[in-house]
């Protein structure tokens, strides 16, 4: 496996569930991650991509927190400074951020968050 078949495995969950969890419909990508070409990289930068921001958002209020981000990981892949930053900043603005090592292990945060049972 590798972090791209993770997040497609927990994507593709999400539209199995939606459903019955209607609020996975609001989950969401970012295009952090992708190999482009230099020129898309430009155009992507331009259109406000900013390097470190989440892999995935759930603009989904609960509790205390205004919505979910997920940075995936894979095997023993850490966090760069910028995605430390994105992390600080998130919660002090009241958002959950959280690791996930695959695609299950997304889907236990997520199931956690909207507060569902197993």
């Amino acid at each position: 496996m590798s972090e791209y078949a993770e997040q497609c495995a927990l994507f593709e969950w999400a539209r199995l569930q939606e459903k019955i969890i209607p609020e996975l419909a609001l989950l969401n990508a970012s295009a952090n991650g992708c190999r482009v070409s230099i020129g898309s990289a430009v155009k992507m930068k331009c259109q406000g991509l900013k390097k470190g921001f989440p892999d995935i958002s759930l603009p989904v209020a609960r509790g205390e927190f205004h919505g979910l981000f997920i940075e995936m990981k894979f095997g023993k892949n850490k966090q760069s400074p910028e995605q430390k930053e994105w992390e600080a900043a998130l919660t002090v603005q009241g958002y959950k951020y959280s690791l996930a090592y695959s695609g299950s292990s997304a889907v236990q945060i997520i199931k956690d968050y909207l507060n569902l049972k197993n």
